[in-house]
């Protein structure tokens, strides 16, 4: 019988490895330290051999067997899918598959990350890590080693990026450990060894009556339509600015209110769901009435000079600047801010309703992963309550809206 995510995250270890079949060669084998990872059993010339596809959850069960699939098409190709894969993913300095590099770079080959952070974590191996650890073996690696590299990401003021990196150097040990090339994660060691790193919030205005201000100014911004409505729709959505930017009209729906964005283009790689207020609503068609009537361009926000891009991220932030908010005042990423802090302590709502609108990682009382669609009504409320607040800052600053804050 196929696996299911059910039987997948119930399934604990035992004293001696489990083997769950998905079927046609394809299981997760669980380590009894509890580690599970994705294996293909599978025959060349009459001997059989074993692809390694990923360790759970990171890959899912749908990313597994897609996954399969792509090595069977190789594997009927003529071509030995594990030979495949070791020419691609081998050291440029031609170390062995069992080396740190090695290793890194065929867990970074399956990470379901956005292009930018997928280059960001790329840069942070071939700068800091590779040219310390790269040809050493993973199994010779202690916590020593990898916190030498902190330190001297610590030396130049990259506290957070050291954190970042760490965590990433121990996801590739796990991976080593799941793929029989390592006995152990030694970063595990390092919990309370690196210089914690300062906390960094966006610049967000959290004052309503500043936020009245700010939104008159998003208002008689006279620049083009399509930075002129992206202005002023990310108070309404407060999505995150890559989010808003990269909008396609096929993820809109006007009539119904609704802009699902699939989890291709989220950051957690989940789809969400944003209802659209009637004053988003109508940013959205008052933008689209400026495009020509034989419009095929994908993107709600496209770029000046093409439609085949969105916008660049520089088109709001130069905007931003233009009407005198400087960096410490308003980001784009900021109105996200904005709306968390006076959603809870003006409007009153349920800090879990507002975290799964933000598209945070919100879990039921089980810890399992709330679908897109949770409590989809009352977001559907907040969000044109929050519309409506907006409107009143904007026209004639009224802060307070609770009978408990009346003054």
């Amino acid at each position: 019988m196929p696996l299911t995510d059910v039987a997948i995250r119930r399934a604990k270890p035992s004293d001696k490895p489990q083997k769950l079949a998905d079927g046609g060669g394809l299981y997760l084998l669980i380590t009894t330290a509890g580690a599970k990872s994705w294996r293909w059993k599978y025959r060349v010339a009459g001997k059989e051999k074993l692809l390694t596809l990923g360790l759970y959850p990171e890959v899912t069960l749908a990313m597994a067997r897609d996954a399969r699939e792509d090595a069977r098409r190789l594997l009927r190709s003529g071509v030995d899918p594990g030979q495949q894969r070791k020419a691609a993913t081998a050291s440029p300095t031609g170390a062995p598959e069992d080396c740190f590099e090695t290793i890194a770079r065929e867990w970074l080959r399956g990470r379901p990350w956005v292009p930018d952070y997928q280059k960001k974590v790329e840069a942070w191996f071939e700068n800091d890590v590779f040219p310390a650890i790269g040809v050493r073996r993973a199994v010779e690696l202690k916590a020593s080693d990898f916190l030498a590299i902190a330190r001297r990401m610590e030396e130049r003021k990259a506290f957070e990026s050291a954190h970042r990196v760490m965590q990433n150097c121990g996801q590739v040990m796990r991976y080593a450990v799941a793929t029989d090339r390592a006995e152990r994660n030694p970063v595990a060691d390092l919990r309370g060894a690196l210089v914690p790193a300062p906390e960094k919030n966006h610049a967000a205005v959290v004052d309503p009556m500043q936020l009245g201000g700010l939104l008159r100014a998003l208002h008689a911004y006279t620049g083009t339509p399509v930075v002129r409505a992206a202005l002023q729709l990310m108070p309404l959505v407060f999505v995150r600015p890559g989010e808003l930017r990269a909008a396609e009209w096929a993820e809109i729906d006007l009539e119904a209110g609704l802009w699902s964005i699939p989890a291709s283009r989220m950051k957690m790689r989940q789809p969400h769901i944003v209802p659209l207020a009637r004053q988003a609503v109508a940013v959205l068609q008052a933008l689209r009435a400026t495009f020509p009537t034989d419009y095929t361009g994908a993107y709600v926000f496209p770029g000046l000079r093409t439609n085949t891009r969105p916008m660049s991220e520089a088109a709001v932030l130069a905007a931003l600047r233009s009407m005198g908010f400087d960096k410490d005042t308003v980001t784009g990423h900021g109105f996200r801010a904005t709306a968390r802090t006076l959603l809870d302590e003006v409007l009153g709502y349920r800090p879990d309703i507002i975290e799964h609108q933000l598209a945070h990682a919100v879990k039921d009382p089980n810890g399992r992963a709330y679908n897109r669609t949770t409590h989809l009504v009352e977001r559907t409320r907040m969000m044109q309550e929050w519309a409506d607040y907006l409107d009143r800052l904007r026209t004639g600053n009224v802060v307070r809206l609770r009978p408990d804050q009346a003054a």
